[in-house]
């Protein structure tokens, strides 16, 4: 079911949204450092979400939707 491309794919889109999100927290007013892991995390979960739900639409032999 979840093969080693899939799994390498959908880890570097939760990394990389972590990141994203990490960064674009601390970037406003407001958060502490804490609350921007918090929301980070949740981005993170999004794209693991998203990643599975890819597997019935696009190829499902990654986590892209129009791979």
């Amino acid at each position: 079911m979840f093969n080693q491309r899939f799994i390498k794919d959908s880890l570097e889109r939760a990394v990389a949204t972590f990141a994203q999100a990490w960064v674009a927290a601390m970037a406003v007013p407001g958060p502490d450092w804490m609350d921007a892991l918090n929301v980070a995390g949740v981005a993170a979960l999004v794209a693991i979400g998203k990643a599975v739900a890819a597997r019935k639409v696009g190829d499902p032999e990654t986590a892209s939707v129009t791979g």
